[in-house]
């Protein structure tokens, strides 16, 4: 079977009481520029990994420069998000990670493409 590196609708993280909950009970660790928090269930849906993406109102003013990183980001775990997709169908569990942008100024596409590889090998470690 040949791999889809696809980002649909319903690998996305949405619901105000999943992500509080992600939050509140998901451990996290940083690999700078990005905060990664993950929660790990037992029993898998159909869709075995979800994902939030996140930068900060606070750090960056415009909409524009927010809605550029996030689509980075995006674009980043599309391209890499293979390997943690597999851990977790073969594992059989469901995994819901929140990708939250901290560094106070735009980084480039390769330094991000190279840190969310990074995160998600730190992720597929701990499993």
């Amino acid at each position: 079977m040949t791999p889809t590196f696809t980002f649909p609708k319903k690998e996305h993280l949405c619901g105000e009481i999943r992500i509080s909950k992600l939050y509140a009970e998901g451990k996290a660790f940083i690999v700078y520029p990005l905060r990664v928090v993950y929660k790990v269930t037992v029993g898998v849906e159909n869709i075995p990994v979800k994902v939030l993406v996140s930068v900060p109102k606070k750090r960056f003013k415009h909409a524009v420069d927010r809605n550029r990183i996030k689509r980075l980001m995006r674009e980043a775990y599309r391209l890499n998000k293979l390997k943690i997709n597999e851990l977790a169908t073969e594992k059989e569990i469901e995994i819901q990670i929140a990708f939250n942008y901290v560094a106070n100024s735009e980084m480039d596409y390769e330094t991000l493409s190279r840190k969310m590889t990074k995160a998600l090998n730190q992720i597929a470690e701990k499993l």
